[in-house]
């Protein structure tokens, strides 16, 4: 990148410093970690995420850790940074932006604040943080155990800050004593919009903002005269009260933006009946919710939408759940770029006779229940689509979830460090629901640390699982195809019979499937039946590629069949027992897959904010940087243990800030770690934004344990830079 960053960061400073305000100078991270593995897919956010455990910090690593009820196992990547009064994590801005999203924990009982600065200068308002709505007990759902330890707390800096600059989270004199930062966005946040000219402004009605006093009749009146008039409802930039929800149909309200309009209250929109094309768009919805009461309807929506509702740009934060579907049927709706934060159960749940409708696009983090869940209560979901959405971090159940229904499509959605009871991408009959039927298709879906331990079963749950629990899955036709399972705790795909009964899974064909790093197996049959697995390339499997033993023992074993597969021969041969995950021998990588990926790495020197460790974490925006104007410089991964190795690859960033240029770099082998033997002589290798920042270089296929790469020039900054260092297996 350009100098521009850090230069202007220094003038910033420079100028606080004569103006007498305090500022802060970042310096070196003060402790360093090993950043998670990302992926690819999802939704398209407005924000970058940062994680706490790749920025620099004086505070203490959480993690990671698998197991249920503790801290990390809640946290993205199942990391987070540990700070106490006087302590810090210091962020760098991947791009520009002016607000932050921080995702913490804070011991239970405590509430105060978080100092927030700025490339070193104290806003005037930090960040209220607070233990409220964490720290949950469900004792009626079996295996369940105190959860839901995180929340978030947003604010807007008040100015722009450039791709580069430092933002630092701090546990100051006064503020709360103890907190866990898990990771913050960071967002270029537009300005409020305004009111559209045929609109009628909820003001107009009696609703006032930021004083506390309930608008809900307000509210009512404003719906009433829109609908009446064929009018939007405005709601202007502030805070509003609804203590008693409300009732909507045929009716559009819209608000200033989600960081501008926020509708305060445990239940917004409560529908017994509806027609439809209800419209709402860009607000806030934040509530109070501080237990799970199934009872209770504490959803921003709940009840019917009719046909042809959307509801697009809401920040749901904070309730039970998001949007939660029942009491009649809706077809034809739009959900799509909305983000549904710390929900005690579901972020979304269509419960029975949903049609024909879109979920897109929509980033869910830290849900008590199912990310998404289609739940074909009494009538079936059928003609659904859940298309790119992200979920991260589902509490007690899976990213998402099919329970029963017909012909619905879940493509190119990413789950994300799912936890106990549940996986990543369920598909069952379950829950007493209309079964499956019709074809279902699954397609170019991402599982990243899915799957868990149940605490019931004491077996692990899959990245993907299918789930016979009411009855056989029969008379349908399921196809997986593109599915893409990296670092599952337990096993990557699983056939069950949930009830133990041992009824059958037929008509799934699964195509195409990529697993990069698993516990214990591929595929794990705990029932009967028959199913195809082909093109399936697998690395890192921990015990072995097959679990087939059926439950009860009497009914005969899985059938697989299929062909193309790669990388997961064997089979686990004593059904009386389970193994622990990554106790079986290792089994050799794949040709052409990357051996560096989130190996340990080393440098000669680094930039602060840029460690070793981006050059490994497989996110390609992320980078390493080497002190700066001081060739030679050292980049080094240990793959671990010696391995055939033919290729390495170079990437930079691929945004097309990064300007043309060409680095002048070494690749060198060694088995020790202290001879170095070299495999590609200096050279200078050319990378272009327009052909992604990337660049190669093979060479004949050599055993090395440590790969060393030398950098002595850079014609677009003095220093060596590398956002991504891949090692190909031969």
């Amino acid at each position: 990148m350009s100098s521009t960053p850090r230069r202007r960061a220094a003038l910033l400073a420079a100028a606080l410093a004569a103006s007498g305000l305090t500022v802060l100078l970042s310096g070196t991270p003060a402790a360093a970690a090993t950043c998670p593995t990302t992926a690819s897919g999802g939704a398209s956010v407005p924000f970058r995420t940062v994680e706490a455990e790749c920025s620099a910090t004086n505070g203490s690593a959480v993690g990671p850790d698998y197991t249920q009820a503790s801290i990390a196992s809640e946290a993205s990547g199942r990391q987070a940074v540990k700070i106490t009064t006087g302590q810090y994590v210091e962020f760098t801005l991947p791009a520009a932006a002016n607000s932050i999203n921080v995702h913490y924990n804070l011991p239970d009982g405590s509430s105060g604040r978080l100092s927030v600065y700025v490339n070193g200068s104290k806003l005037g308002s930090g960040l209220s943080v607070t233990s409220r709505y964490s720290y949950v007990d469900t004792g009626w759902i079996p295996g369940a155990k105190t959860h839901h330890f995180f929340d978030d707390a947003r604010l807007l800096f008040g100015q722009n800050a450039s791709a580069g600059a430092k933002v630092r989270v701090a546990a100051d004199s006064g503020d709360v004593g103890q907190a866990t930062i898990d990771l913050a966005d960071f967002e270029q946040v537009g300005g409020a919009a305004s009111k559209p000219s045929a609109a009628l402004s909820v003001t107009d009605y009696g609703a006032t903002a930021n004083d506390s006093s309930d608008d809900s009749q307000a509210f009512r009146n404003g719906l009433s005269a829109a609908r009446s008039q064929g009018k939007e409802l405005w709601v202007p930039q502030g805070r509003f009260e609804i203590g008693s929800a409300l009732q909507i149909d045929q009716t559009t309200v819209r608000g200033a933006g989600q960081w501008y309009t926020v509708v305060h209250g445990n239940n917004i929109f409560n529908n017994g009946s509806a027609s439809g094309n209800i419209k709402l768009y860009d607000f806030a919805v934040f509530g109070d919710v501080t237990e799970r009461n199934d009872g209770s309807p504490d959803n921003a929506f709940h009840g019917v939408l009719g046909n042809g509702s959307v509801v697009s740009g809401l920040w749901i934060q904070d309730t039970k759940c998001g949007l939660w579907l029942m009491n009649g049927a809706s077809s034809n709706l739009t959900i799509e770029n909305n983000r549904i934060l710390d929900t005690q159960a579901d972020g979304v749940n269509f419960d029975g006779a949903v049609t024909n409708s879109t979920l897109r696009n929509n980033y869910l983090r830290n849900n008590g229940d199912d990310g998404l869940a289609l739940w074909s209560n009494g009538q079936a979901d059928s003609g659904n689509s859940l298309v790119n959405n992200t979920i991260v971090q589902p509490n007690l159940a899976n990213g998402i979830a099919l329970y029963g229904g017909s012909n619905n499509t879940v493509s190119g959605n990413l789950v994300q460090d799912t936890n106990a009871l549940g996986g990543g991408y369920l598909v069952a009959n379950r829950f007493s629901s209309v079964p499956l039927g019709g074809t279902v298709t699954l397609s170019n879906n991402t599982a990243l640390r899915a799957g868990a331990l149940d605490p019931n079963w004491q077996f692990g749950v899959g990245a993907l699982w299918f789930d016979a629990r009411d009855q056989a899955i029969t008379g349908v036709t399921i196809r997986v195809t593109g599915f893409t399972a990296i670092q599952s705790p337990y096993e990557a795909i699983q056939f069950i019979d949930g009830n133990g009964a041992g009824k059958p899974i037929q008509g799934v064909t699964i195509d195409g499937v990529t697993v990069q790093g698993v516990g214990t197996f591929v595929a794990q049959s705990q029932t009967q039946g028959s199913v195809s697995i082909s093109n399936l390339t697998a690395s890192g499997v921990g015990v072995t590629g097959t679990y087939n033993c059926p439950y009860p023992t009497s009914i005969p074993r899985m059938t697989f069949s299929g062909s193309g597969n790669s990388g997961w021969t064997g089979t686990w041969g004593d059904c009386s027992t389970w193994p622990a995950p990554n106790s079986g021998p290792p089994q050799p990588p794949t040709s052409g897959s990357n051996l560096a990926r989130g190996k340990a790495i080393s440098a000669s020197a680094s930039v602060g904010g840029f460690p070793p460790s981006n050059a490994v974490d497989g996110d390609a925006n992320s980078y390493w940087e080497s002190a700066n104007n001081a060739f030679p410089q050292t980049l080094t991964v240990d793959l671990g243990a010696a391995a055939s190795i033919n290729k390495v690859t170079l990437r930079l960033p691929p945004s097309s800030a990064w300007g043309a240029r060409t680095e002048t770099v070494t690749i060198s082998g060694s088995q020790d770690g202290g001879s170095y033997t070299t495999l590609v002589g200096s050279r200078g290798y050319a990378f272009d934004p327009a052909s992604d920042n990337t660049a190669s270089a093979s060479f004949t296929a050599t055993s090395q344990r440590f790969v060393r790469l030398t950098f002595t020039g850079n014609t677009g900054w003095p220093a060596g830079q590398v956002s991504e260092f891949e090692v190909a297996a031969s």
